[in-house]
């Protein structure tokens, strides 16, 4: 089963019918990897994505995105399980949305094909968002191969280092469920934005009450 998730394809267009039903925007992208011999032979194809869509997204953005940034990016990767995407991130997605604070913009879900973690650098970066999260299909084991990784960046761009992201991993209903994963998303958000960081610099203590670690001997009270 572990070896069938890594190789099944997303169903994207069932993916974006979830998405729209839920009245969100939804944007397709590939990466640099062709197929997924490519993506599993050639790690680096998955991080960066394909002339087309850089394109698209750079026009995208130019058209609405010029004059106010997005506070929150959302993006849908298959990863190395797309079983994990199709069963995980709709649900997940929607308590996301239950949470956002009114003022906040949230951005279209950008829905990746082929993709790596670090897609979402250049995805943010050219969308001009002050943070992203990535919700990918984390790499199967012998008993979760629906087990969905959610991946946190502040400011982020091509270049950053796994260092500079916050991860919530397991996510499934036999894990942390969706919405407890979406309470502490939103959480290290909420962080990052007063810190101006996420990664090691930023440590989740989401689960301890409601205070951010501002920096070291620091605590601020969340309002």
């Amino acid at each position: 089963m572990a070896r069938d998730a890594v190789h099944l394809a997303l169903d994207v267009n069932s993916l974006a019918d979830q998405l729209h039903a839920q009245g969100l925007k939804t944007l397709q992208v590939h990466s640099r990897a062709t197929d997924r011999h490519s993506y599993l032979l050639r790690p680096d194809f998955g991080r960066r994505l394909d002339e087309t869509s850089v394109s698209f997204l750079k026009d995208y953005s130019r058209q609405h995105y010029a004059e106010k940034p997005i506070d929150l990016l959302l993006v849908v990767g298959d990863g190395l399980s797309s079983m994990a995407v199709t069963q995980q991130a709709a649900k997940l997605i929607a308590e996301i949305q239950s949470r956002i604070p009114p003022h906040w913009t949230l951005g279209p879900i950008v829905i990746a094909q082929q993709a790596r973690v670090a897609l979402a650098d250049e995805v943010s970066e050219l969308l001009n968002a002050r943070m992203v999260a990535m919700l990918i299909g984390e790499r199967p084991g012998l008993s979760s191969p629906d087990s969905l990784g959610v991946y946190l960046t502040h400011n982020a761009k091509v270049g950053c280092t796994d260092a500079d992201r916050n991860c919530i991993s397991n996510v499934r209903s036999e894990g942390l469920v969706h919405a407890a994963a979406a309470k502490k998303l939103l959480w290290l958000c909420e962080a990052a934005i007063r810190m101006q960081c996420s990664g090691v610099a930023l440590k989740d203590e989401s689960d301890t009450g409601g205070f951010i670690a501002a920096a070291p001997g620091l605590l601020v009270e969340k309002e």
